[in-house]
């Protein structure tokens, strides 16, 4: 059983224009870690993603949530995790502050993840083995499909999970082929063009088929010369993404992403308001064919319900320590799975839990395998830090998450 917890506040300053988009010009990558630990002497650990200031709040909130689960034994608890995530999302203490958004949203994901670590970890598994050998009716237990039931009933999710494992041998040699990844490094917003342009070359002699550049200057023509720069050091050949993080109103959008689109970018990210649904609407029915991408600040599955309702997402990149956690991460997935909408992660935990969940989607769910975001800066921070090869993910074979921090 659960015997005692730990909160941690992890922050690591980055180098040099790392890290940097439209929005956040100087982020320190921060996380609020829980450690849960049981009478056997596992740890089971956890974390969300912040960029600083006021990831002290988010710890606080993980110890309330957390100190609740001392005396807990972990199989019985995962047994019906659906049913206590749904309880402490609806903490009343809490539920004030959110629902299901915003800080105690953060700690949730942190003490969530701590737990789905800890359950791994007891089995002796790597966290995406034990997600596939679940039975469908045991992974949607671990699930609250609440305020989503006009989607996706528990019976339908059950469904979904069982027609996809009919076919599920055929996707299993992922695991001996690698995920595909791209490089989300080579053009943060404050590099200077020579350094994203030696970026580009470097990214493709590491096997890397798709990299991202940030966009969202003042002066959009700023942002149209670079990507062209970009596309034509990469060549027409190599997926180019540009996100904006939000920077642009709906008609700056709608003026600045058909000049975008003229060099053929695979998708445009975050292009406004992540909470505005109908703007997106608006735009990505102006910049058809070109798709948008956005999640990485969509805080619950139901916005994420909304974003698929109106048919506007052509990717969507949940982050499991961005949501409620890996639990809530599963239902986004379940969700896209049945709008037949890709799942790309955005990756606050630097691929280490994703590199997990993204197998599952494919293995166990039938998600396109399409790639995962790759964000280098805090790789010697983690025990078991994920792994690359010519552009590929190598399947982690670590027990858990991969979530344990250096400390």
């Amino acid at each position: 059983m659960i015997k005692s917890i730990e909160i941690r506040d992890a922050r690591y300053p980055l180098g040099k224009g790392a890290g940097s988009d439209a929005i956040h010009r100087d982020p320190i990558y921060s996380y609020a870690v829980v450690n849960l630990k049981d009478d056997s002497g596992i740890v089971g650990s956890g974390f969300a993603f912040t960029l600083g200031e006021g990831n002290d709040l988010v710890c606080k909130a993980a110890h309330f949530y957390a100190s609740q689960l001392k005396g807990k034994d972990i199989e019985e608890l995962m047994a019906n995790f659906g049913d206590t995530y749904k309880a402490f999302a609806n903490e009343q203490q809490f539920r004030w502050l959110g629902p299901q958004k915003g800080i105690v949203h953060l700690a949730l994901a942190a003490v969530t993840n701590a737990c789905w670590d800890l359950w791994a970890k007891k089995r002796g598994v790597p966290l995406w083995k034990l997600l596939i050998d679940l039975s469908a009716e045991n992974l949607v237990d671990t699930i609250d499909l609440s305020y989503l039931e006009d989607e996706l009933t528990r019976e339908q999710a059950i469904e979904l999970l069982l027609k996809n494992k009919r076919t599920q041998s055929s996707r299993t040699s992922i695991v001996d082929v690698g995920y595909p990844g791209y490089d989300t490094s080579i053009g943060w917003f404050n590099y200077p063009d020579e350094q994203v342009k030696t970026n580009v070359k470097r990214a493709i002699e590491k096997g890397f088929t798709a990299m991202k550049l940030k966009v969202g200057s003042k002066d959009p023509n700023n942002d149209i010369r670079r990507a062209n720069m970009v596309r034509e050091v990469a060549g027409d050949d190599i997926k180019i993404m540009l996100d904006a993080n939000q920077q642009w109103n709906l008609p700056e959008a709608l003026s600045i992403c058909p000049e975008l689109s003229k060099m053929n970018p695979y998708w445009i990210e975050e292009p406004t308001h992540p909470d505005d649904v109908l703007a997106h609407k608006i735009l990505a029915e102006k910049i058809t064919p070109v798709k948008l991408a956005l999640g990485e600040h969509v805080p619950n599955a139901i916005i994420f319900k909304n974003y698929l309702q109106v048919k506007c997402a052509g990717f969507i990149q949940v982050d499991a320590v961005r949501v409620g956690g890996i639990s809530e991460f599963l239902a986004v997935s379940l969700l896209c799975r049945k709008f037949d909408v890709p799942v790309v992660p955005h990756v606050g935990d630097m691929g280490q839990l994703h590199q997990h969940l993204v197998l599952f989607n494919h293995i166990a769910l039938g998600h396109e395998a399409l790639f995962l975001e790759h964000i280098p800066h805090l790789k010697q921070n983690f025990v078991n830090p994920v792994q690359l090869e010519n552009g590929y993910y190598l399947t982690p074979q670590n027990i858990g998450s991969s979530c344990d921090l250096k400390w």
